[in-house]
């Protein structure tokens, strides 16, 4: 039994030198002391991205969020608030100021039909729809050349894979 346990050990320990093998070549060299902190890496990449999508959605005059959560209801007209928090992975309150800020720019309104709350374009806000989403093909580019297709396109899906396992 004890044999069994060390030669599992040793392909354990195996598998983790050829892992870290691969990846070691395409490590950066850390200047910070942080960088291995889930926490802080994320919220740096966070703020990296949140400055290019900022940078990508200036042309629509809109903040990314407020162009997502228009994008959204141009999709789907007549929807309801709770939807589009869970659409936009946003808390519920967050999205009713971005609808109210909407509002106020004449992009969306809402309309009650009974107790239930339906939030849709104006024509205005329907005529963004296109600058909207070719912001959004640029953002799309912009970081897909700086990482590479396949990488841009895995590290979101890890990234919202484990936001939805921390989520639970």
């Amino acid at each position: 039994m004890q044999r069994l346990f060390q030669n599992r050990l040793n392909i354990l320990y195996l598998y983790v030198q050829t892992i870290f093998i691969m990846f070691a070549s395409e490590m950066e060299k850390c200047d910070s002391k942080y960088c291995d902190c889930l926490y802080h890496s994320a919220n740096a990449f966070a703020r990296l991205m949140t400055k290019m999508a900022e940078e990508e959605f200036a042309v629509t005059g809109l903040a990314p969020s407020h162009a997502f959560l228009l994008m959204t209801v141009n999709y789907k007209q007549g929807i309801q608030p709770k939807e589009l928090s869970e659409q936009l992975q946003l808390m519920p309150s967050t999205v009713t100021r971005l609808i109210e800020k909407l509002e106020t720019k004449r992009l969306v309104e809402r309309k009650s039909i009974g107790k239930i709350t339906e939030v849709r374009s104006t024509a205005a806000g329907k005529k963004l729809d296109k600058k909207i989403r070719s912001a959004w093909m640029s953002l799309y580019h912009h970081y897909t050349n700086l990482l590479g297709e396949k990488e841009g396109k895995k590290l979101t899906e890890l990234i919202y894979n484990a936001s939805k396992k921390l989520e639970a």
